[in-house]
């Protein structure tokens, strides 16, 4: 019986999305990177009959060749090479160490991240990094790009993507094409506007920056948050 005739809970994409990753079995696993079983077995019955020739060891598994692989009634060349594949990508992942992510101490630290992005353009962008409970950093996205004096940015949009993150802090920075790197009443205006907006979701604003082309102003050096 083919996957798409069994129950939604037994099908193993369908299982993946609606119970995560770890709700799998390695069989289940095996099946997501075959796609297909045989004319007698599913893609699931299948990964449990390759498994168990291995002693349901993905080491012993990585050891097989594609010949090997290809013993298995249903499993041509084509699998056999995306099972490897995936064996691979596990080894060389568990060779390689976790990237630490960056932290955020001091607004220097902002420019640095943000500069390559802000300085040198003609019209104004709006920019946030996405910090963890570490001020490590998450993620960073433009989140509007506007005239030459004006970047509006939607403080829903920018909590919606902080969320999305998980982050417990941010960090927001938009540039001055014209070089003048006093914050206008806009620009105060949207600050406090994020930073109320952040104690209410329990999001911190580290700061916002104004860059320009060699230079920053912080607002939380300027005691201004």
């Amino acid at each position: 019986m083919s996957i798409k005739f069994l129950a939604e809970d037994d099908r193993p994409r369908e299982k993946f999305l609606l119970k995560g990753k770890n709700a799998l079995s390695d069989a289940e696993l095996l099946a997501i990177i075959m796609g297909s079983g045989n004319r007698e077995d599913s893609a699931v019955e299948l990964g449990r009959k390759i498994l168990h020739s291995v002693e349901n060891n993905w080491h012993n598994l990585s050891l097989l060749s594609l010949s090997d692989l290809m013993k298995f009634k249903g499993v041509g060349e084509a699998k056999a090479i995306s099972i490897a594949a995936a064996l691979e990508i596990g080894r060389r992942r568990a060779a390689q160490e976790v990237p630490e992510k960056i932290q955020i101490r001091e607004s220097k630290d902002i420019y640095k991240v943000l500069q390559p992005y802000l300085s040198d353009l003609q019209t104004e962008e709006f920019w946030a990094i996405f910090l963890n409970q570490n001020n490590r950093i998450l993620g960073k996205s433009r989140l509007s790009a506007g005239g030459i004096n004006q970047s509006v940015v939607d403080v829903r949009i920018l909590f919606k993507t902080g969320l999305e993150h998980l982050a417990t802090a941010i960090a927001v920075a938009h540039n001055h094409p014209s070089g003048n790197l006093k914050p206008s009443q806009e620009d105060l205006r949207i600050t406090k506007q994020i930073a109320d907006a952040g104690k209410i979701l329990n999001i911190q604003l580290l700061d916002h920056l104004i860059i320009s082309q060699n230079a920053y102003f912080s607002f939380a050096d300027e005691n201004l948050l």
